[in-house]
C-alpha cells in the first residue's frame, strides 16, 4: 500500500483515467466495427470522418499507437473506397 498522500493521489488519478481510456478505446471500436459493416456507401463517408476524429484522439492520448491509427485510417479509407 502506499505511504505518501501523493501516492495515494496518483492511484486515484491513474483509476479514473484509465477508465476513462477505457471508455474511449471501445468506443471508437465498436465505430469502426458499424463502419466495417455498413454496406451504404453515403452513410460510410458520413461515419468515415467521425472515426478517424475519434482514432487521432486516441492516438494524440497516447491510447493506441499512432502507426496503429494510420493503418487503421488507411484500411478504413480502401473500404469506403471500394463501396
Amino acid at each position: 500500500m502506499a505511504n505518501h498522500k501523493s501516492a495515494l493521489k496518483r492511484i486515484r488519478s491513474n483509476s479514473a483515467k484509465q477508465l476513462r481510456n477505457k471508455y474511449q478505446h471501445k468506443t471508437t471500436r465498436n465505430a469502426l466495427r458499424d463502419l466495417r459493416a455498413t454496406t451504404d456507401k453515403k452513410e460510410a463517408e458520413e461515419l468515415f470522418p467521425k472515426v478517424v476524429a475519434m482514432l487521432d484522439k486516441l492516438a494524440k492520448k497516447n491510447i493506441i499507437h499512432q502507426n496503429k491509427a494510420g493503418n487503421l485510417k488507411s484500411k478504413l479509407a480502401k473500404h469506403v473506397a471500394a463501396l
